[in-house]
């Protein structure tokens, strides 16, 4: 929606001031669009959770992802704690040797990264029983646009809820998330009751809910900022709505287009999604453990069929093939095997799988969860020529 603004140009020379034009200016209105629903969810100290659940002896103790200052000559940062490290003062960000000055107690465990994506992985796998419109991040945190969504569920709260629990379920972590009908408020929403929160903020109480935020929370607003709006008595979203958008120009730059819109509960950014995936795969949790092989085969012929269909149908095709095998106690377990030319077909793709499944199968400890990916993608027409020297 526009606005007509009726303007008259003067022009002052030696004869005095005279009218040179006038006219009608137009200029788009604020506008807060409502209609989108937007889940933003966030995993719970990932990194040090996902540590916890591989070695559940660290349950209940102060979890600090860095290495020890004893290690590394009193250098590094730490990634993310545990809730038990926090209640120390101890933070991400935070140098290592600070940590353990806060915390003595603290259990420091090196970061490991590929584990960390892998686990990430999974969770997108479970965003996407839901919708393909998500968008990461980081590893541990997205966006989800679940306006319309694969399961046809009104309610965004329900589908958060149910992300959720099913986070829980089948990898034994817990996330927060925040719903609303946009980015920002999502994401704010998602901090409100950490850790395995869930807010909802809806259209009629985001005045109310803004009103009320730390100016801290406020993307943008960062050390130096929030000093120079302490400044200027802006402690509250309240402080800052009673700001014009000139005075938050000429005070904060560009920044100040995005608060004075912000503190309205305005943020029309979609949720961009990956355009080209960097694999498709599919995975199952099984409700009771896998001890036969006979029947694991069978499920990875399957889901073999499964994937490959999927990269057919996103005009893709790929030379890597990954298996994942997760067991009873959790121990979790990936090969991978990278094809000189593309995978042609379903039995070929079956076959890579077979041969990996031969390097761990110990199917008698109990199978709790199995995965097949196809990865190192490109479009279906691109291809390789093998020559004949």
């Amino acid at each position: 929606m526009f606005v007509d603004f009726f303007y008259i140009l003067y022009l002052f020379n030696q004869k005095g001031m005279r009218k040179i034009e006038y006219g009608i200016l137009k200029f788009k209105e604020l506008e807060r669009d409502t209609s989108r629903k937007i889940i933003h969810l966030d995993m719970d100290a990932f990194y040090a959770s996902v540590e916890i659940r591989e070695n559940p002896s660290l349950v209940g103790k102060p979890v600090i992802i860095g290495r020890h200052p004893r290690e590394s000559g009193g250098r590094g940062v730490v990634a993310t704690a545990s809730y038990e490290a926090r209640k120390y003062g101890v933070h991400s960000a935070m140098s290592s040797k600070e940590a353990l000055e806060l915390c003595p107690e603290g259990i420091f465990v090196s970061a490991n990264f590929s584990l960390y994506r892998e686990v990430s992985q999974e969770i997108h796998e479970i965003f996407r029983r839901y919708t393909d419109l998500y968008q990461p991040l980081s590893l541990d945190e997205a966006y989800l646009d679940v306006t319309q969504n694969k399961k046809n569920i009104e309610s965004s709260t329900f589908i958060a809820r149910s992300i959720q629990q099913a986070i829980f379920k089948e990898l034994k972590l817990t996330s927060s998330a925040g719903v609303s009908y946009n980015k920002f408020l999502a994401k704010i929403a998602s901090d409100y009751k950490k850790p395995a929160g869930l807010t909802y903020v809806s259209a009629n109480r985001a005045h109310d809910f803004i009103m009320k935020l730390s100016i801290s929370d406020f993307p943008g607003v960062g050390e130096k900022t929030l000093e120079k709006m302490h400044e200027q008595n802006i402690y509250t979203g309240k402080d800052l709505y009673g700001k014009t958008e000139l005075e938050l120009v000429e005070n904060f730059g560009k920044l100040g287009h995005s608060l004075f819109r912000r503190v309205r509960g305005i943020d029309n950014s979609p949720v961009e999604a990956e355009r080209e995936p960097k694999s498709i795969g599919k995975e199952r949790t099984f409700q009771e453990n896998i001890t036969r092989d006979e029947e694991a085969l069978k499920f990875l012929s399957y889901i073999s069929t499964e994937v490959f269909k999927a990269t057919k149908k996103k005009e893709m095709h790929g030379k890597t093939v990954v298996l994942k095998v997760r067991y009873s106690d959790f121990t979790t377990y990936t090969r991978r095997k990278t094809m000189l030319n593309y995978i042609e077909n379903e039995k070929e793709l079956y076959n890579s799988v077979y041969s990996l499944w031969q390097e761990i199968d110990r199917v008698e400890e109990g199978i709790r969860l199995l995965g097949v990916t196809m990865t190192s993608l490109d479009p279906i027409d691109y291809e390789n020529i093998p020559l004949d020297f």
